[in-house]
Parts: C-alpha cells; sequence; structure tokens
C-alpha cells in the first residue's frame, strides 16, 4: 500500500476486509471492497464534499496487501458519514476489457449517488472525467428509528395493486403537496390511496437513475442500491435512505404494501459508444454478455444497448445482495422484475432450464415472505408466461391483459378464452402447481395506453417522443369506440365511460392479483402517447383535478375494489370447479364454446360461507341481449355499467331487486347481480 505522495495521508488506510462489498462504516472508520477478477490497479478518491474536483485523499490499493482474488479492499480508519468516494481502474486491453484509468468511477454497491458534477457527454469519451464523474456517498444507515415497522407479508391473494411512477404522481401544480415530485410527496397522498382502497403501491423505479437522460420513467439504472436523488427533498447524496424509509413506514402504517419496479436487465451504461462510469470499466466481461465474435460490442437482450449478465457468479451476488439490501435495510415488501425474461439466460443467451439467479431470489431466507414478480418476456423474442422457473415466482399475466382487450373491443370467438382469465388462467399455471396468485391481472400499465386511451384510440400517437412515432407498439387491442381521440359526440363519450367500467369490473372479479396503473381509476389520458418514457410533463404526470372532474368514475372504481374486499370468492387462492362456477349463454344453458362469433356469455359464483351468489352477464355486441334468470333466486343489481353514475354501482344494502325474469343487457356492457340474504337454494 502507498498513499499518493501528493497529498497528505488523512486517513490511515489499512488492509480492510473483502465483504461486504461496497462502503461499510463502523464505529471506527469506514471499510471498501469492490470487486475486479481483471483489475491491474485499483485508486480509491476520497473527497469531503460531493461538489469537489479533486480529493482530499488517493488510496492507491496494493495488490499483494488490498487485494483477496478477485476483490480489491481497503480500510480507512476514521473516516465518517457523510464522505463521498469514487474509483480509478487500470487493467488490461482486449477480451472485452474496458479499462480506462482516467475514468472516474462508481461504486456498484454505493448506498447514494450525487450528480452535482455528472455530465454524461464526458462519460462518453476519452479522457479525465474526476470534474464531471458521479460521487459515491458514504451512508451510516445505523440509527435510524423505525418504530417497530416491518414488511407487511399481506398474502397474495388479497393485494389489490396501484402501478405508479413517483415524480409523475405528485408533480402536477394541482396535487397541493408540499414537496411535489418526492417520496414525502407520496406519503402526502396516503389519505387517497386508502380512500381508494388500494393494498400496495408498485414504483416505477427508485433505484438511481440519469433523469437528464430522456429517462423519466427511470428504467435504465446507475445505482441499484442507492434510492434516486430526484425524489428527494435534499438533492445531496447521504439523505436518500432516510427519505425513503420515511416514505415505507408511512406507507404501512396506511396498511400499504411498497413493491419495488427493478431493472437488472441491463444498466445505464449503453453500448460500445458508453458512458462508461461504473461496471464496464470496473470488470466488462464479468458483467455483460459481450459479442463473441468482436467483444469490443455488446449482445443486446434488453433493447437497451447492453444486457447484465445475471447468471454470472458476481452478477447474480450482487441481484441478490441488492434485493436483500432493500428488504432488510429498507423494509420493502417485494418486487417486480423488468423484463425478467432476461434473468434465465445463461451462456451465449440460451434460455436456461433451472437459472441460479431466479432460484437464489425465490430461496433466499432473507426474501422467503417477499413478493416477486416477473414481467416474463425481454426484448429479444423470449415469453415465459406461464413457464417462469420457480415456484412462487409471480408473472404479469400479459395473457389476461390481451385477451380482455380484445373481447371488450368486440372481437368474436373469445368467451372461451375470457372465462379461463376470468378463473385465475388454470391452463397457464395449473399443472406446474401454480395457484391463481402466480398471474398479476392488468389491462393497462406504464408501458402503453392508459384506460382512457385504451378506449378513445385505434393508433398510437408518439409525436411528442421525437421518433417519428416509430417508437412504441403498434397493436394496442384498442377502439377508439367511433371517433379518434378528443370528442364532443355524447353517444361516443358514454360508450367510452361504459368501457372503461367493463375493463374495471372484469379485472376485479377476476381471481388472481388485480393491478390497476395510477390515473385511471379518473381516466388519465396521455394523448395517444403509448410510450410516455421520456416525457416528464403533463402528458405523463398524474392531473389532480381529475378526481373531481371524473368524480363518477372514482367512486365506481372505489366501490368496485370495495366489493372485491367483501367477496371472498372472488380472491380465493383456487382455481374454479364446477362447484364454483355454472357457465351460462344467454339463456340458462351452457355457452356455445366454439361459437365463432360469439361475444355474449355468463356465469355464476357460488358464494363462499354465507356469502350470496354472484351473477356476471357479459355483453359484447353491439346491440342489447335479454339475459335469463335463475327463477329459484331473488337477485339485486349491483354493477350496470350502462348507467350513469351512481346507478352504475350499488353501495352494500343499496342495490336495486330485479323483479323479472330475465335482464336486457345493454350492448357493450357488464352486469353483475347477487342473490338477496337467505335466497340461495
Amino acid at each position: 500500500m502507498s498513499v499518493s505522495q501528493l497529498q497528505r495521508p488523512v486517513y490511515l488506510a489499512e488492509p480492510g476486509r473483502s465483504h461486504p462489498l461496497g462502503a461499510t462504516p463502523d464505529d471506527d472508520g469506514v471499510n471498501f471492497a469492490f470487486f475486479s477478477e481483471h483489475a491491474t490497479a485499483m485508486e480509491l478518491l476520497i473527497f469531503e464534499n460531493a461538489a469537489d474536483t479533486e480529493p482530499v485523499q488517493t488510496v492507491t490499493l496494493d495488490p499483494d496487501t488490498h487485494r483477496s482474488f478477485a476483490v480489491w479492499h481497503v480500510y480507512l480508519r476514521d473516516l465518517r458519514a457523510p464522505a463521498f468516494y469514487a474509483l480509478r481502474v487500470s487493467g488490461p486491453d482486449g477480451d472485452g476489457g474496458r479499462f480506462q484509468p482516467e475514468k472516474v468511477l462508481a461504486d456498484p454497491y454505493a448506498r447514494g449517488l450525487d450528480r452535482g458534477l455528472w455530465n454524461r457527454a464526458a462519460a462518453c469519451v476519452p479522457g479525465d472525467t474526476v470534474t464531471t464523474a458521479l460521487r459515491c456517498a458514504v451512508i451510516d444507515e445505523r440509527g435510524y428509528d423505525w418504530e417497530g415497522d416491518q414488511p407487511l407479508n399481506r398474502p397474495m391473494s388479497e393485494m389489490v395493486v396501484y402501478e405508479m411512477h413517483v415524480g409523475g404522481f405528485t408533480r402536477s401544480p394541482g396535487s397541493g403537496v408540499a414537496r411535489p415530485g418526492s417520496f414525502a410527496a407520496v406519503a402526502e397522498k396516503i389519505p387517497y390511496l386508502t380512500a381508494l382502497g388500494v393494498t400496495a403501491v408498485e414504483l416505477l423505479p427508485v433505484f438511481d437513475f440519469d433523469a437528464t437522460a430522456n429517462n423519466y420513467w427511470g428504467y435504465s439504472t446507475a445505482g441499484f442500491f442507492a434510492p434516486h436523488a430526484g425524489y428527494c427533498t435534499s438533492p445531496q447524496a447521504g439523505t436518500h435512505v432516510a427519505e425513503f424509509r420515511d416514505m415505507v413506514k408511512a406507507l404501512h402504517r396506511a396498511g400499504i404494501e411498497v413493491v419495488l419496479d427493478v431493472v437488472f436487465n441491463h444498466t445505464d451504461e449503453g453500448n460500445h459508444l458508453g458512458p462508461l462510469f461504473c461496471w464496464a470499466g470496473l470488470d466488462n466481461p464479468n458483467y455483460y454478455y459481450l459479442h463473441q465474435a468482436d467483444k469490443r460490442y455488446y449482445d443486446d437482450y434488453s433493447g437497451c444497448g447492453n444486457t447484465l449478465m445475471a447468471n454470472h457468479p458476481i452478477v447474480t451476488k450482487m441481484i441478490v445482495d441488492c434485493l436483500e439490501y432493500w428488504v432488510r435495510e429498507m423494509h420493502v415488501d417485494g418486487f417486480r422484475f423488468d423484463e425478467a425474461a432476461v434473468l434465465t439466460r445463461g451462456p451465449g443467451g440460451a434460455i436456461l432450464d433451472e437459472p441460479p439467479v431466479v432460484w437464489q431470489i425465490e430461496l433466499s431466507d432473507t426474501l422467503a415472505t417477499t413478493k416477486i414478480i416477473a414481467e416474463a418476456w425481454d426484448a429479444a423474442g423470449a415469453y415465459e408466461v406461464g413457464s417462469y422457473p420457480g415456484y412462487r415466482w409471480a408473472e404479469w399475466n400479459g395473457r389476461f391483459r390481451d385477451t380482455i382487450r380484445r373481447f371488450v373491443r368486440g372481437e368474436p370467438g373469445l368467451i372461451g378464452d375470457v372465462a379461463m382469465r376470468l378463473g385465475g388462467s388454470a391452463d397457464l399455471y395449473q399443472f406446474r402447481g401454480h395457484r391463481p396468485v402466480n398471474g398479476v391481472n392488468f389491462v393497462t400499465c406504464h408501458d402503453g395506453f392508459t384506460l382512457a386511451d385504451l378506449v378513445s384510440y385505434d393508433h398510437k400517437h408518439n409525436e411528442a417522443n421525437g421518433e417519428g412515432n416509430r417508437d412504441g407498439n403498434d397493436d394496442n387491442m384498442s377502439w377508439n369506440c367511433g371517433a379518434e381521440g378528443d370528442t364532443t359526440d355524447p353517444g361516443i363519450l358514454a360508450l367510452r365511460d361504459r368501457q372503461m367500467r367493463n375493463l374495471a369490473t372484469l379485472l376485479m372479479v377476476s381471481r388472481g392479483v388485480p393491478m390497476i396503473t395510477a390515473g385511471d381509476e379518473v381516466a388519465r389520458t396521455q394523448r395517444g402517447n403509448n410510450n410516455a418514457y421520456c416525457q416528464d410533463g403533463p402528458i405523463a404526470w398524474f392531473d389532480w383535478s381529475l378526481p373531481e372532474t371524473n368524480a363518477g368514475l372514482l367512486r365506481f372504481w372505489t366501490e368496485l375494489i370495495a366489493l372485491r374486499r367483501r367477496h371472498s370468492t372472488l380472491r380465493r387462492d383456487e382455481f374454479w370447479t364446477a362447484a364454483d362456477v355454472t357457465w351460462h349463454g344467454t339463456l340458462l344453458a351452457p355457452p356455445d364454446w366454439n361459437d365463432p362469433q360469439g361475444r355474449a356469455f355468463a356465469c355464476t359464483l357460488t358464494g363462499t360461507g354465507d356469502e350470496p351468489d354472484l351473477h356476471l352477464m357479459m355483453n359484447m355486441h353491439s346491440a342489447p341481449l335479454e339475459f335469463e334468470l335463475d327463477p329459484r333466486r331473488r337477485w339485486a343489481r349491483v354493477i350496470d355499467t350502462a348507467l350513469a353514475s351512481p346507478a352504475d354501482i350499488a353501495t352494500p344494502g343499496g342495490e336495486e331487486p330485479v323483479t323479472t325474469g330475465g335482464y336486457l343487457v345493454t350492448a357493450h356492457s357488464i352486469v353483475l347481480l347477487r342473490t338477496l340474504t337467505g335466497e340461495t337454494p
């Protein structure tokens, strides 16, 4: 070990320990440990302040003293948080190495990243970046008062998930919060969330990302262990951890779980053109899939320029360490894995039957009660819905989304597939011993049309993204109901309202875990933009005038969620059997499952215990249809999506009795009845 002769030793450098990786403070100093198998030299730069352009101390790590196998380490006695650090790393050229010792690099395990000096362009070209690089923060996480908080461990079958963007949820001028766009602002909006009735928020990425790079959504991670500073009220790294913890603690007090959308399929380092600021400069061949014919380039299964080699042992360790950190230290309740099919790829990108990282996540003791949800596809064509490895992994059920969208817009011949989705998608999950909760049902998410746009546009309108409307999905399975976009036609507007209620109803009466997208409950629109990844503005923000403007739709969603909570038959974690459901056409007889023109059918659900039976009638024809009712029962109307608010959905005890032997179901509408107490045979 030697210390740069240009500076006095501020902190005594000792050999240190090889684990844990990252910067770990204790009562006497800080231990630093960094993995790099191929590095030949490494320098640790210490800064007193994040804005300092020169380190107060540069520690040159001696390979004999400060390296254990592939881990470089040093202990700096008397160093205290807050402090800041970065790395310079040297190594051999060729065979995939991208060592550039003039580049100042971030620690993959940094608990905070300060972007005060960050210049993305400088990280993409040769040259020294000490004045333009990220600064890693030494953060002492000890001493935070959790006040007894722990992850809530709510059963999956009880979940109603609300997918939201932390910044966009409250950045609108009408949000009425003290600190718009922050973790703290989410906590301020808890009364809205509890009134709606959701049980979990699924937060779009909150790991550190570069918001200057057309990266509003955050799906390009720069720091897996660091909360995004842009969501904090203080811009300096070091306060992030406490502010995130405060939000989690407040949500847990309200009974709301916190699920994080996490991105382990690629990083923000892009392709061979950069930027280079972390993993590529530390050990490129061990972190990324490299093109075997020319290792200067990357294999790209993520669609984002690079792909993390998730099943390389060091990357697997980083991923599992990261997840365990967010559960252990941040009390997170679960994770949704973006493009999770990448996590099943092995050497050369081949899909593995038993991918190590997937199983290590499943079997980790720390993660044993944590929700784990896969987006079971990737940008290279892998589609694993119904076949994702593991026992308890849930999946975003893309089949549910596609089938329900097509049915509600009026496509014929789908009633058998719709019935399968309503009952928990047994065709996808039952043969593997899985259950309905292995499927997360949704009709919209952040990626694609909002609910209001799904019924208002036949085509995407992404011109504002600056890509000539070439980005985003071309096949949205949407229907504009007769006019593209804005209209004043009262008939079209009424049909759109009905269609939104139809989609909401089918989502909430289906077995599995329902997920709704923030703003759908109040008809938030993106004006036909189905790929708002770069739109940090009103087009992507939650408009807080809408809960009043569209109060009827908000009421419908609120009562619908409450209805699901009241009726355990809708939430049971079992696939439907003949004892649970009776299928009908418009008459009290089985439907013609093979009718190529079939657009209508019904089912009667047997109530659990003392709960009433439920009778669901669905008509996606363009004309009204009379549905026969069981004369042995007395029925009352709970939902009719064709009726204006508040008649569209009844509150408990306010259901309207049905006095005839049939019910005329309006075109493109859904009706739900319940038996009156004591009237089931």
